[in-house]
């Protein structure tokens, strides 16, 4: 993959209900991965909380995670235009995906929610025979060879082992919740996050 960005960046939006906990916290924490040179990433709630703030529970996941939430975070509605310029769209429950698609319908084929990307991109990742759709990827541009990778990631449902339980593919809602839901939100979102990072490792080995 060359390196030459350009002014094009990898759009990746993240959505969940209110805007105030897990898609921010997912958002901050995906920025302090993988920064913003090839990327950028947004966050905004099928219900958001407009002029609400980020509970300090979810700063200090954020923190926790290894992000800095930095100028305050401002919640925004979803709509169909944010959805529209997103390469990726990340839902944070699967009733959040629906909503995203029930809003733009050709969405579908770039919304997958955060740990069933985990997942998906596990098994493109020990996919056979890739290497020469992937070999194709290398000459070009890092987010154009990112936006070519969605439809190959999103071809892995129906092969990639699906969860034991459906629910496993959801983030748990914290928002005014005991600091333990905080706490296993924040390892359901770092644990998505972490494989996701593997297993594009293991892909751009392949390449």
């Amino acid at each position: 993959m060359t390196v030459d960005a350009g002014a094009d960046r990898f759009e990746v939006l993240v959505v969940c209900t209110g805007n105030v906990c897990r898609s921010p916290v997912a958002e901050q924490v995906l920025r302090a991965r993988f920064g913003e040179r090839f990327a950028r990433f947004s966050s905004a709630g099928t219900f958001a909380l407009v002029g609400a703030q980020m509970p300090e529970q979810a700063q200090q996941l954020a923190r926790t995670l290894g992000a800095e939430p930095g100028p305050v975070h401002a919640p925004r509605m979803l709509d169909a235009d944010l959805i529209d310029r997103a390469d990726l769209v990340l839902a944070l429950t699967r009733e959040h995906r629906a909503e995203i698609v029930r809003l733009l319908p050709r969405a579908n084929r770039r919304t997958v929610t955060l740990r069933e990307a985990a997942r998906l991109l596990e098994s493109l990742a020990a996919a056979p025979g890739i290497e020469t759709d992937l070999a194709r990827l290398r000459a070009q541009p890092v987010p154009d060879a990112l936006r070519a990778l969605v439809p190959m990631m999103l071809a892995e449902r129906g092969l990639a082992t699906p969860p034991a339980d459906p629910a496993d593919d959801d983030v748990v809602d914290p928002y005014r919740q005991q600091q333990e839901v905080y706490d296993r939100s924040g390892a359901q979102i770092a644990d998505a996050i972490e494989r996701s990072e593997a297993a594009l490792r293991a892909i751009a080995a392949r390449a």
